[in-house]
C-alpha cells in the first residue's frame, strides 16, 4: 500500500490494525492460509465485528462496531484479498461479493460564517505562537484541505504564491493525488505574516532544522494530533460551544461555497474528491439549511 498506492502512514497503520484482527478472527476458526478462506468466513468477520464480543477470563472483550467502521474493516480485508488473487496465492478474491451494513446518511457539520469567523480572529497575532495558529486555520478553512495536507507543507510550497495570487496552491491528497487550489487573500496575508515575524523565532529552536511550513514550539513539523489540539483550543476561546475537528472546517469550506452558488463539479474538484456523490452529500446540508430557514421565517411554514 506505501510503495504502490501511495497510501499515508495512518490509512497503512488502519488497515494494519484491521488485518490483525481478521488474522486473529480467521485463526479462532482454523483457518491459517488465505486459500481456505470462504465468502462465510468474510460476512462472520463482519458479524463478529458488528456484535463485538463479550469480556472473559482471557480479556476485556470488544465492544461492537459502528457500521461505518465495519465497513472499512472490510474495505482492509477486499483489499488484501484482491492482492492475493492478484499475486495468485488464491484463485478469485472471496471478500468482493460481501456488501458491508448499510450505514445510516450523516450529514457533515459545517459551521456557520459567523462562527468561523469568529475562529479565524481567536489566535493573537502579536505571538509567533498566534500567528502559526491564523495561518493554519486560514489554510484549513481557505482551502478547504485536509489537516494532513496543510501540515505536510514545506516553505517552498507557498512562497511563490504569495507573490502572485494566480498561482495555485499544490495539494496532495490521498493515494498522492495532486491538485491545485486558490489561495486567498486572508490565507496569503496570515500565512506571509507567519513567515516573516513568527517562523524564524520557533525554527532557531529545532535541533536540525526543516523545510516545514507550521511548525510547534520545538521547532519541528507541526502534526495533525497538535493541529486537532490547536483548533479546539480557539474553538474554547471563541466560545463556540460545539466540538469541532480540522474536517469541521473542510465540510464548512465546502458548505458555504454552495451555499454561494457554486457549481457542485467546482467544489469536488477543490476538495479532491474522486466521485462527485462524495461531494453531492453537501448539497443535502444546504438543502437543509434552506428548509430551517424558511421554517423559522415565513409566517405560513408552520
Amino acid at each position: 500500500m506505501t510503495a504502490e498506492v501511495g497510501a499515508s502512514e495512518h490509512t497503512v497503520a488502519g488497515y494494519r490494525r484491521d488485518l490483525a484482527r481478521y488474522a486473529e478472527h480467521l485463526a479462532a476458526l482454523g483457518v491459517t492460509e488465505p486459500a481456505q478462506v470462504t465468502p462465510e468466513h468474510v460476512s462472520a468477520f463482519a458479524a463478529a465485528l458488528s456484535a463485538g464480543s463479550p469480556a472473559t477470563g482471557e480479556g476485556p472483550g470488544r465492544r461492537p462496531l459502528a457500521a461505518s467502521s465495519v465497513a472499512r474493516a472490510l474495505a482492509a480485508v477486499r483489499s488484501f484479498h484482491a492482492f492475493c488473487a492478484r499475486d495468485g496465492e488464491t484463485p478469485d478474491n472471496v471478500a468482493a461479493r460481501v456488501a458491508p451494513p448499510r450505514q445510516g446518511q450523516r450529514l457533515p457539520k459545517a459551521l456557520p460564517l459567523d462562527a468561523v469567523e469568529a475562529l479565524l480572529a481567536a489566535p493573537d497575532r502579536t505571538t509567533p505562537i498566534g500567528l502559526r495558529d491564523a495561518a493554519l486555520l486560514e489554510l484549513l478553512y481557505g482551502t478547504g484541505a485536509r489537516v494532513s495536507e496543510v501540515v505536510g507543507l514545506d516553505v517552498d510550497d507557498v512562497t511563490a504564491q504569495l507573490d502572485d495570487p494566480d498561482l495555485g496552491l499544490r495539494l496532495f491528497g490521498k493515494g498522492r493525488k495532486e491538485r491545485v487550489v486558490p489561495l486567498g487573500t486572508y490565507a496569503r496575508t496570515a500565512v506571509g505574516d507567519w513567515l516573516v515575524r513568527g517562523r524564524p523565532g520557533l525554527i532557531a529552536k529545532a535541533t536540525r532544522p526543516g523545510p516545514a511550513l507550521l511548525l510547534n514550539t520545538r521547532g519541528d513539523r507541526l502534526s495533525r494530533q497538535s493541529a486537532f489540539a490547536v483548533l479546539r483550543t480557539h474553538a474554547e476561546r471563541a466560545r463556540l460551544g460545539v466540538e469541532i475537528s480540522p474536517h469541521t472546517l473542510r465540510h464548512s469550506f465546502a458548505t458555504h461555497l454552495l451555499d454561494g452558488g457554486a457549481d457542485v463539479r467546482v467544489v469536488q474538484e477543490l476538495l479532491g474528491h474522486a466521485s462527485v456523490t462524495t461531494t453531492q452529500i453537501y448539497t443535502l446540508v444546504t438543502a437543509e439549511h434552506l428548509r430551517e430557514v424558511f421554517a423559522a421565517a415565513h409566517p405560513r411554514a408552520r
